[in-house]
């Protein structure tokens, strides 16, 4: 793919803004000029819901748009995510697959690193798969954390990535915060990629794609928050995807996509994770879609839908919950 977009060249100029007007955003700036900048999107600073959504473009690599708007009666505020590239946007760039990790035991730190420069470090087998490569002297790693990264931990994305100090952004956005739960649940056309890729569909046949999500009050932990970010979409994200395959493809990808499908299906996400002894792995990995899935084939005409937005639960779950 060597006449697509530089993911890192596109988010270079959001990453800048979003430093340029930090203040107004709530935001907290260190570092830059021949070190890297890291930005406090939550941690000691109050950040919000406009942060968020350009943090999610960023971890988009320039490559997508995210809004915020009006839902129905019974949820007001929801996220609208699209792209028309959306294997790179949501697979080479936003999503959270690069393990980062430091120390043992109670003072070890750790966070899954998305962002465009995974794309420059390249130590996922998925670039191979997507046939990526992207080359620049700049590039943003969005961290969903509540504490900095150690400096060996910088060291090694600086090293990996082939960056020099300066040309490194990294965002920090706790779960439990305004800008954090907003740049979650912005994943939700994410969500619908990785797992298509998990069923075996090329997700490069993805042509275009929309999502949207409510967006809940964050929690006031890391627990809560992460339960209600992942409820969002399991629950209430729908998707649309344009894809160019044959039809028994696209139907099947469309039968199989929604979150329903999973045995796991019905529960909110803390209740779950918390029967899995916090155990991500223990997880059934088939849970993690949006709950309706709407696929057009561009090449027969025809469109498919599947699953469906359980508004009801979703409020059983959020409404009075501390």
């Amino acid at each position: 793919m060597s006449d697509s977009p530089s993911v890192n060249a596109l988010a270079a100029p959001l990453a800048d803004s979003l430093c340029a007007e930090a203040g107004r955003l709530r935001l907290a700036v260190s570092g830059g000029g021949g070190a890297p900048r890291l930005v406090d999107a939550g941690i000691a600073c109050a950040g919000g819901i406009e942060a968020g959504r350009r943090i999610a473009e960023i971890c988009l690599g320039g490559l997508g748009r995210v809004r915020v708007g009006g839902g129905d009666g019974d949820w007001p505020l929801q996220l609208t995510v699209a792209s028309s590239q959306p294997a790179l946007a949501c697979l080479a760039s936003q999503y959270a697959g690069w393990s980062l990790a430091h120390g043992e035991g109670k003072q070890a730190w750790f966070s899954l690193g998305s962002g465009p420069v995974r794309a420059l470090a390249r130590k996922e087998a998925l670039f191979a798969e997507l046939d990526y490569t992207d080359r620049h002297d700049a590039g943003v790693l969005v961290l969903e954390t509540d504490k900095p990264p150690p400096q060996p931990v910088i060291d090694k994305v600086l090293g990996d990535a082939g960056l020099a100090p300066g040309g490194l952004t990294i965002v920090l956005t706790p779960t439990a915060s305004l800008a954090g739960t907003t740049q979650v649940v912005a994943r939700v056309l994410e969500v619908a990629l990785h797992k298509a890729h998990a069923l075996g569909f090329d997700p490069r046949a993805v042509v275009d794609g929309l999502g949207r999500a409510p967006l809940p009050t964050p929690g006031r932990d890391f627990l809560t928050a992460m339960a209600r970010t992942n409820d969002a979409i399991l629950y209430g994200g729908a998707v649309q995807l344009l894809v160019d395959c044959d039809d028994a493809a696209a139907e099947d990808l469309c039968r199989r996509l929604p979150s329903s499908c999973s045995a796991d299906y019905g529960r909110s996400f803390g209740e779950l994770f918390k029967a899995a002894s916090y155990d991500f792995y223990k997880l059934d990995p088939m849970l993690f879609a949006p709950a309706r899935v709407v696929v057009g084939n561009l090449r027969s005409g025809r469109t498919f839908a599947a699953g469906a937005v359980d508004r009801e639960r979703l409020l059983g779950f959020w409404l009075g919950a501390a």
